[in-house]
């Protein structure tokens, strides 16, 4: 049996995400738990982080349940961890919001900021540009996800060693003229700007690529 945590921290549309995983695991067997508790998030198979809202409340309430910790703990051990919206957001080096800098979890480094295009937010579908080699993208091919947000990371930084996270790994969208990092795949690590759980078929099918990975 694959057991899937959904962290509960105050933040994200938990009911419909816990749905979501579900319905995608059905055939495997899969079971969902929405929880706070440290010990069943850090030990099921797969980590969700969902999250809405601001990034600096974001980070105040995944603090509050140990969630950094719990992250950094799964990552050491291999064991996948998948972010949704500001969920990945947090898992940058920081966040600026309203000229509020906040500290993220530091696992890519990368400012949050907020979008350049004209309109804000940008709500809607949209389509991605996932590398040629992506396995959270596989099987599905020209397909349209759903965005909610204002804010996201415009620029892929390289670290202070020079070394740059491997390109592949990272998923691009363009929205009325401004580019920005729509998805990420780092081993155990993947996140997506987008909702999988409000995308139909396209974010089911992701879903399944990543329970396929536990």
């Amino acid at each position: 049996m694959t057991s899937v945590a959904v962290l509960d921290y105050g933040s994200g549309n938990l009911r419909s995400v816990v749905r979501a995983v579900e319905r995608a695991g059905e055939s495997r067997g899969v079971t969902v738990t929405l929880t706070s508790d440290p010990q069943v998030a850090e030990h099921a198979d797969g980590l969700l982080v969902p999250g809405v809202g601001a990034f600096a409340a974001c980070m105040e309430g995944l603090r509050s349940v140990g969630g950094e910790r719990i992250i950094e703990r799964r990552l050491i051990a291999g064991r996948p961890v998948l972010g949704i919206c500001v969920g990945m957001q947090i898992l940058f080096a920081e966040g600026i919001e309203h000229g509020v800098r906040a500290a993220g979890c530091g696992e890519w480094p990368g400012t949050v900021e907020r979008l350049r295009a004209p309109v804000v937010p940008h709500m809607g579908w949209n389509t991605v540009e996932p590398p040629g080699d992506s396995v959270m993208f596989a099987g599905i091919e020209r397909e349209r996800f759903y965005f909610v947000h204002s804010y996201a990371v415009r620029e892929w930084k390289i670290d202070a060693s020079g070394t740059a996270f491997r390109e592949p790994g990272v998923t691009w969208t363009e929205y009325a003229g401004d580019r920005f990092v729509s998805a990420v795949e780092h081993g155990p690590l993947w996140a997506t700007q987008f909702h999988p759980e409000k995308s139909a078929d396209a974010g089911r099918r992701l879903l399944e690529n990543w329970i396929g990975t536990l």
